[in-house]
C-alpha cells in the first residue's frame, strides 16, 4: 500500500502572532527564528491544528501554538494563552514537545521543563491537562527529579490510555548534551497519581552503542535514547523505539500498570520486533491496531502490522527531511510533519529562503482510519 501525500502548511521559517511590537522586533533583531523548530502536528474536533516549538535554545516565543492564517500566511498562536507559555515562570509552560490530544477533546502537555539544555529547575517538569470543552487547565502532575533527572532527562513524548487510566511517556534521556544518554520509560497512574520510572538504561530505552546515521550525507550529530511510542488499539501493548537505532520494541502493558512489578519482571517482558529499516522519531497507532512511525533515513512514513508481523513503507518524497510526527485526523488521513531538525541543530547552513523547510503533509490512508484513542 502506497500512499499520496500534499501538503497543508509550509513555511521558510516559522513566525508568531505577537502580543505586542517589541516581542516581535526582538525576536527578529536576535534572529530566534533560526533555532524555532516546528514538532507534532495534531487537530482537535473543531479543525484547529496544533505543533510545539521545543525551546532547544534561547527566544522561543511560544512553546506550544495553534496555526492561524492571516493574510492567506500560516502563522503560530501561542496556546492556551501568552500567560501560560511564559518561559521563565516554572509553572507555565517552559518547553512542550511531546502532547497528545485524547478522545474526550482534552490536551495531555508534556513540559520537558528544560530551556536550552540548561537543568530543569524544581517543578518545572510536569504533564498538564488542558479541556478544550471548557477551555481551561483541569490538572497539573508534576514530575520530580527522581521519576526524570532533571539534569539528564529530555521528556519526549507520551501516549493515554483513558480506558485503563495510565499515561505512558519517553524520557530520550539527552537532556544533558555531551553525556552518556539515559533513557527510560515513565508510568503515571491517573488513579493514584502516581509516577514510576520503568526501564532506566536498559537495552532497549538506550541509544544503540557505535550505531550512526546520515540524511542527505548529513550525519546526526546527537545520540537520542527511546524517543517514538504508541499505544495499540486494545491498549494491551505498548511500542517504543530509540531514536539511536533502528528497532522497534514492546511490551505488554499489564506489566507496566502493576507498580508491584520488580524491575527484573519488567525487562524479561521486553520484546524486540525487529528493525524498521529506518530510524524514527514519531509513532502513532491506529484503531485497528497498527503503528505508523516516521521514517528518518526514509524520508516518509511506514507502517508496522502486528498481525503479519510486517514493515511497510508507505510514503515518501524527497522534501520529507527529517519527518518528526505522525498522527490522525480521524476522517480517514494521516498528519505529519518534517522539519529538518538534524541540520539545524547539527550546525548546518541552512537555506532561509526555502519555502518547504517546515511542511505539514497530509495522506489519506483509508475509509475510517482513526487513531488508537477512537478503538
Amino acid at each position: 500500500m502506497r500512499l499520496r501525500s500534499h501538503m497543508i502548511f509550509h513555511w521558510s521559517r516559522l513566525n508568531w502572532c505577537f502580543p505586542n511590537l517589541r516581542m516581535k522586533e526582538e525576536f527578529e533583531a536576535r534572529q530566534y527564528w533560526k533555532n524555532a523548530i516546528l514538532v507534532g502536528v495534531k487537530v482537535d474536533r473543531q479543525g484547529h491544528y496544533y505543533v510545539c516549538v521545543p525551546r532547544l535554545a534561547p527566544g522561543i516565543p511560544a512553546t506550544m501554538n495553534r496555526i492561524v492564517i492571516q493574510n492567506g500566511n500560516p502563522l503560530l498562536e501561542a496556546f492556551p494563552s501568552w500567560e501560560w507559555n511564559e518561559a521563565g515562570n516554572v509553572r507555565a509552560m517552559r518547553s512542550i514537545q511531546g502532547y497528545e490530544i485524547d478522545e474526550l477533546n482534552q490536551i495531555w502537555l508534556l513540559d520537558q521543563g528544560k530551556i536550552a539544555y540548561a537543568p530543569s529547575p524544581e517543578g518545572s517538569q510536569k504533564l498538564l491537562v488542558w479541556d478544550l470543552n471548557t477551555r481551561r487547565m483541569i490538572d497539573v502532575i508534576p514530575i520530580p527529579d527522581e521519576i526524570a533527572s532533571y539534569r539528564t532527562s529530555f521528556l519526549n513524548d507520551l501516549v493515554v490510555d483513558n480506558k485503563n487510566g495510565f499515561v505512558y511517556i519517553t524520557d530520550s534521556g539527552n537532556g544533558w548534551p555531551n553525556h552518556p544518554v539515559t533513557g527510560g520509560i515513565i508510568v503515571y497512574n491517573m488513579r493514584t497519581r502516581s509516577l514510576r520510572r520503568v526501564l532506566d538504561r536498559q537495552f532497549s530505552t538506550q541509544d544503540l552503542p557505535g550505531f550512526q546515521f546520515a540524511i542527505d550525507n548529513k550525519p546526526m550529530l546527537n545520540r537520542i535514547g527511546v524517543d517514538g511510542i504508541a499505544l495499540s488499539a486494545d491498549r494491551s501493548t505498548l511500542y517504543y523505539c530509540p531514536l539511536t537505532g533502528r528497532n522497534l520494541y514492546a511490551i505488554d502493558t499489564c506489566v507496566l500498570m502493576d507498580f508491584q512489578a520488580p524491575p527484573e519482571k519488567i525487562q524479561r517482558a521486553v520484546q524486540a520486533i525487529g528493525s524498521k529499516r529506518t530510524t524514527t522519531d514519531g509513532m502513532h497507532a491506529d484503531a485497528q491496531g497498527n503503528v505508523f512511525y516516521t521514517m528518518l533515513e526514509g524520508k516518509g512514513v511506514g507502517m508496522y502490522s502486528p498481525y503479519s508481523e510486517t514493515f511497510h513503507d508507505l510514503v515518501s518524497d524527497d522534501r520529507m527531511v527529517w519527518v518528526d510526527g505522525v498522527a490522525f485526523d480521524q476522517q480517514g488521513s494521516i498528519l505529519f510533519n518534517s522539519n529538518r531538525l538534524h541540520e539545524i541543530t547539527g550546525g548546518y547552513d541552512i537555506d532561509w529562503t526555502y519555502p518547504y523547510n517546515f511542511v505539514i503533509w497530509k495522506a489519506f490512508a483509508g475509509q475510517g482510519v482513526k487513531s488508537y484513542l477512537y478503538a
